[in-house]
């Protein structure tokens, strides 16, 4: 079991900063881990992730705030993440390749999936936890985990509206622009985190 596997199903909300600027990637994570986010994931398919995520890994490093990883797509990403001092890893889809090269490397694997099928195949790669993309309806994620055993996040379209109806049914949420947008303040994103944990 990786270490951080009980935290994230302790915490339920992962963050997902997509089109972060390195520039502003301290400013951001100081702002979201005020509001009580613990968990950070930066897509790799935007420019500087990378440097965003060794900024952030570097600033937090033993604060008990985990950054890691999105949108990772190939086994040399994951290598990349680790140098970086990132610590999970997350992918929109259940490459066996890019899980089993995560595993190897000591960080925690959360594969995506949309079938029953893919599912157990990211698990027999060796996946920690499990994102259902897009998840569809709180019935859909509900349905998936009634033959999947390993705990199931839930992304793609989860606000604070909605939060309640999806962590009834998922083990968890990636939450993008319900918390994130690029053009935030770190006093707007503050408040939006702080929102959406409060909703």
């Amino acid at each position: 079991m990786h270490p951080l596997y009980e935290k994230f199903l302790l915490e339920k909300v992962v963050v997902i900063l997509r089109g972060l600027a390195p520039e502003n990637a301290v400013a951001c994570g100081d702002a979201l881990s005020q509001a009580g986010i613990t968990l950070m994931e930066v897509p790799l398919n935007r420019p500087g992730a990378l440097e965003s995520i060794r900024l952030l890994a570097e600033h937090f490093r033993g604060s008990g705030i985990h950054i890691g990883a999105g949108t990772v797509l190939a086994p040399e990403e994951v290598e990349k993440v680790r140098e970086a001092g990132g610590e999970f890893i997350i992918s929109p889809n259940a490459r066996s390749s890019v899980i089993r090269r995560t595993k190897e490397l000591g960080l925690l694997s959360m594969p995506g999936f949309a079938t029953p099928g893919e599912a157990f195949d990211a698990m027999d790669a060796g996946a920690d936890l499990l994102k259902v993309f897009p998840c569809g309806s709180p019935e859909n994620v509900s349905v998936l985990k009634s033959v999947i055993p390993l705990p199931v996040f839930a992304v793609g379209g989860i606000g604070k509206e909605n939060k309640r109806a999806y962590l009834r049914t998922a083990d968890g949420v990636g939450v993008g622009i319900g918390i994130f947008r690029p053009e935030q303040s770190p006093e707007e994103l503050y408040e939006s985190a702080k929102e959406f944990l409060e909703a």
